[in-house]
């Protein structure tokens, strides 16, 4: 029999009234959604990314906000007990309903679920939200503190003052970073309802699984929250099995368990290594429904003593797979404008350059449902920081009990999806001791203030997700190891940035072998069809006021030219100079990656740094801001493939030696044939061979004397599996790209259409290094920045982005294909 439904929800998003009594200003707000989403809509502010305008709406964040509507409630809506629920408010607020004050906020973290039986009445009601201005309460709580708790410096980049974001809980992009706008937005994201219940109210379903033979047992939590004592009728219904339940409910908090076996089960894999089958669960308390979708998949990881020091991996469904991805930051600075059509987008890229795990790093915010919802449809795993991100924070009663809550409801909000990987403390916060004068003069007194938060952190993952791991810190060397995790790559996880920050070359990346590379990166400038979106043509410099605004790095964009200079001729102009800036920060990352997929199973994780930006910026980022594919996010596409053959030179590159990889859960058979060829197209065969690559397995197959290479050759070499269908193709260029003579080489263009698909063929007379095509057209090419040789034509498929549609016609007139000899 049907479970009676008897509990029901308000929707309470809409239209609201938004005022700043301090500037007389009248508008209006769409909720869910922020003020300078809807200032723009009104016109009354101008686009904050273009030119400078970033001060020109400072105002905004220094401004106290008011929102407001009516709304109209039957009295079926009120008949029962009441829960007013606002997901995420951003974030000091005062809540009033009817004119009461029902509630304030100041964590933008929290679910706030607000008792409001007996406030709402029949017909119509109000409700207010004022928003303090949340610099200056940060500022007043950071001089109240009974000691200096510094900001990171990451506040004050091009000239701001810097804003004491350790003091309130909201994301800490918001006041800028080294990557960031300074927009410190103010809104309500999520969920706005009036949730009734006869007698309780869904707060959260776990699910934990236990894995046996063509079995999987399932084991769901669910936490009611009870107004009264009394029964309740609780359901769940999965893969075809209903369990029907009445429950006797005490006042408070109530947590019930059901078991259930998934007999024959489809497992759930990482992208690359399988499917990623889901099974939809559905809870109903008496009407009050919410479904999951659950990935079954059995994931470890693997921390323990071996031969160099300790490992770390991730063990999944028995194997353990190397995670190959990226950090992933919030995907704009404008919250309105992040949708589940760009998030997909966004996640359908990483997978599309054969990513399968993303860190959420924890200077940014906790994703919304559909985000893991999504990462669970596409196999991308998810290594969570918790918000916590390069400064101390205080320790204080009242700061750890608003973290503890948010902890907590965030675990048991995610911990049942099959993406959630990893829970991690915090993003360099342990290194951050060692960064201003107050904490290096102090280091014991901070060390404590930070392990009384760090093991709260620990104490909730274990607590509300026992069967996850909990990491301290990334970087970290481990559990109550404090030591400096940033220069040892024997154990734990690495942040490697001594090729950008202290302009070390690429080859420095060699020089290190890390067990788990979570952050590394080398800057770009955004493309140039982006940086015209926010730059008049007399602006488009690297050192004009406005692209310097747009480089959030003290030094960035000289750092970027200063690279350029060491490997490749100057540009003949801006546009080169910035299709350039693309080639040598792929090659940064490649040199990396391709180095240390090699050393496997030394090093088990690569995930560099960034792959999304926040909006349009020079930064460390492989897709530019809106999603468009930058020259590194082709790359990753290669350096990730997950049969691959590299290049690694020796201590003193007198040899060079070809690994091959293999990132699959099977042995695989290859044919290798390296070529000696000139910059001017001649070539020769040096090796040729067929190899056996092991299980997820990496191994040396040849190694070739430099000393046979002329002046004037480089090496390149393609793999194809033992049928004969190639798998890939690379190079390795012995010298910096300005040592050769580069001749001019045309490229041929022909377009035609396949199976719905645009398809463009490239064939070049002559060498043609990092040969790019690119359309007006959202979308990505198969490959990009190729090496184009005489006689070897390829084929580019166009795939459209946003679920399109293209042919070869569509395309054809703004082609453009470009290389390296035309930079300069």
């Amino acid at each position: 029999m049907a479970i009676v439904a008897r509990n029901s929800a308000l929707d309470l998003g809409g239209p609201f009234s938004l005022t700043a009594p301090s500037r007389d200003i009248t508008t209006s707000i769409n909720l869910p959604g922020d003020v300078h989403y809807a200032l723009l809509e009104a016109g009354l502010i101008p686009d904050p990314y273009f030119g400078e305008n970033e001060k020109e709406v400072m105002w905004v964040n220094e401004t106290a906000w008011v929102m407001e509507r009516s709304f109209l409630a039957t009295p079926a809506d009120i008949d029962g007990y009441l829960t007013l629920t606002l997901a995420e408010v951003d974030c000091i607020a005062t809540i009033f309903l009817n004119g009461a004050e029902v509630a304030r906020t100041d964590n933008s973290f929290v679910r706030n679920d607000i008792d409001v039986t007996g406030k709402v009445h029949a017909g119509e009601n109000r409700l207010r939200i004022e928003f303090a201005i949340a610099p200056d309460v940060a500022k007043a709580r950071a001089d109240a503190h009974p000691f200096p708790i510094p900001f990171t410096y990451n506040y004050q980049t091009n000239g701001l003052k810097g804003i004491h974001m350790n003091f309130i809980r909201k994301a800490a992009c918001h006041a800028g970073w080294d990557w960031g706008i300074c927009t410190m937005p103010i809104g309500i994201y999520g969920t706005m309802s009036l949730r009734k219940a006869r007698l309780a109210r869904q707060d959260s379903v776990q699910v934990d699984q236990v894995h046996g033979e063509n079995a999987v047992e399932l084991s769901i939590k669910t936490r009611l929250f009870a107004f009264a004592q009394g029964e309740v009728e609780l359901e769940h219904r999965i893969d075809g099995q209903v369990i029907t339940d009445k429950v006797v409910v005490e006042k408070g908090e109530n947590v019930f368990i059901h078991k259930v076996t998934i007999r024959n089960p489809k497992i759930w894999w990482p992208a690359g290594q399988g499917a990623q089958p889901l099974y939809e669960l559905v809870t109903d308390l008496e009407g009050e429904l919410t479904t999951r979708k659950i990935g079954l998949r059995d994931l470890a990881w693997v921390i323990e003593k071996d031969e160099i020091d300790h490992s770390f991996k991730c063990r999944v469904n028995g194997r353990d797979i190397t995670m190959m991805g990226a950090n992933w930051i919030p995907a704009d600075a404008i919250p309105s404008r992040v949708t589940p059509a760009v998030i997909r987008d966004l996640l359908e890229s990483a997978r599309a350059a054969n990513m399968n795990m993303l860190r959420i790093w924890g200077g940014g915010q906790y994703e919304p449902d559909w985000f893991y919802d999504l990462c669970d449809e596409l196999g991308i795993l998810i290594w969570h920081d918790f918000m916590f991100s390069c400064m101390s924070y205080p320790s204080n009663r009242e700061f750890l009990d608003s973290v503890a809550l948010e902890i907590t409801q965030q675990v048991r909000r995610l911990s049942h999806h099959a993406s959630i990987a990893l829970w991690c403390g915090d993003n360099e916060v342990i290194g951050s001791l060692n960064w201003y004068p107050e904490t290096k003069a102090d280091p014991g007194r901070y060390l404590a203030n930070y392990d009384r938060l760090n093991s709260l952190l620990h104490r909730i993952v274990e607590d509300e997700d026992p069967a996850q791991r909990f990491w301290p810190s990334s970087p970290s060397l481990g559990y109550l190891d404090f030591s400096d995790g940033w220069h040892s790559d024997t154990r734990g996880d690495l942040h490697y940035w001594d090729v950008w920050h202290s302009a070390k070359s690429f080859d420095a990346y060699r020089s290190i072998n890390p067990r788990f590379a979570s952050e590394f990166g080398f800057q770009s400038f955004t493309s140039m069809n982006v940086i015209e979106t926010f730059a008049q043509p007399e602006d488009r410099n690297p050192s004009s006021p406005v692209m310097e605004n747009h480089q959030r790095n003290n030094g960035g964009n000289a750092r970027i030219i200063e690279t350029m200079t060491r490997y490749f001729r100057f540009p003949r102009d801006f546009d080169q100079m910035v299709f350039l800036s693309q080639i040598q920060q792929g090659l940064a990352i490649k040199t990396a990656i391709e180095y240390w997929r090699s050393t496997k199973p030394r090093c088990m994780g690569t995930l560099y740094w960034q792959i999304n930006d926040i909006w349009p910026v020079a930064s460390w980022s492989s897709l530019d801001y809106g999603g468009q594919w930058k020259l590194m996010h082709y790359m990753a596409r290669r350096f990730y493939n997950l049969v691959n053959v590299v290049a690694v030179p020796n201590g003193d590159s007198s040899e060079i030696a070809l690994k091959a990889i293999n990132d699959t859960g099977r042995p695989v058979s290859i044919g290798l044939e390296v070529r000696a060829v000139k910059v001017t197209g001649e070539s020769r065969v040096v090796f040729s061979g067929n190899s056996a690559i092991g299980a997820d397995a990496a191994i040396a197959v040849t190694t070739l004397p430099m000393a046979g290479l002329a002046a004037d050759e480089f090496l390149f070499f393609a793999w194809t599996d033992a049928g004969g269908r190639a798998l890939g193709e690379n190079d390795y260029f012995p010298k910096p790209y300005k040592a050769y003579d580069l001749v001019p080489a045309n490229v041929a263009a022909r377009w035609s259409d396949r199976d719905g698909q645009a398809v463009l063929t490239l064939e070049a007379d002559r060498p043609a290094f990092f040969a790019t095509a690119s359309v007006d057209r959202p979308g990505y090419f198969s490959d990009n920045a190729l090496t184009l040789l005489p006689g070897r034509p390829v084929e580019l498929v166009f795939h459209p982005r946003h679920g399109a549609s293209v042919t070869s016609a569509d395309l054809a007139g703004s082609l453009q294909v470009r290389h390296l000899a035309q930079t300069f």
